[in-house]
């Protein structure tokens, strides 16, 4: 019996997949649970319509990542923080810091998506990287000066 599933099953397939199974298992786990559907000409169109619009929403997601990557890489972040002898700061510079002034700068980014390697403590530049959609990264300059 061919089927397209509309989930990922193990060591059967993924998603959008026509597959080739057994009657009993089709009938008794894979259409009653809605994990797929018979592979009707109506369907499979139907199937490859969604998988097109999908591939668009990817498409425009990876541009926008491309964009926003490029307007990172060209910013450098400036954030005043008081700070005490030998440049060493009341406290250290914080991802809710970084997300504020880039805010400032424009860029809306959640903060839980910038990873800081070491915890800022002192005056200077600094390296931060920022998770994009699809395991993609960008680094952003962060300069620390005096407040």
């Amino acid at each position: 019996m061919k089927l397209i599933l509309k989930e990922d099953v193990p060591k059967l397939g993924e998603s959008g997949d026509e597959v080739k199974v057994k009657p009993g298992f089709a009938r008794n786990f894979l259409i009653p649970r809605g994990i797929a559907d018979v592979a009707t000409p109506r369907n499979v169109k139907l199937m490859q319509h969604k998988k097109r619009l999908i591939q668009r929403q990817i498409d425009a997601a990876r541009a926008e990542v491309e964009a926003v990557k490029t307007r990172l890489a060209e910013l450098n972040l400036r954030i005043a923080k008081p700070s005490g002898e030998n440049e060493r700061l009341f406290g250290s510079v914080t991802t809710r810091d970084i997300e504020k002034a880039l805010l400032k700068e424009g860029v809306t980014l959640d903060r839980r998506r910038i990873e800081i390697a070491e915890p800022i403590k002192t005056l200077g530049e600094f390296t931060v990287q920022v998770k994009l959609f699809g395991g993609e990264a960008a680094p952003l300059k962060v300069t620390v000066i005096q407040d």
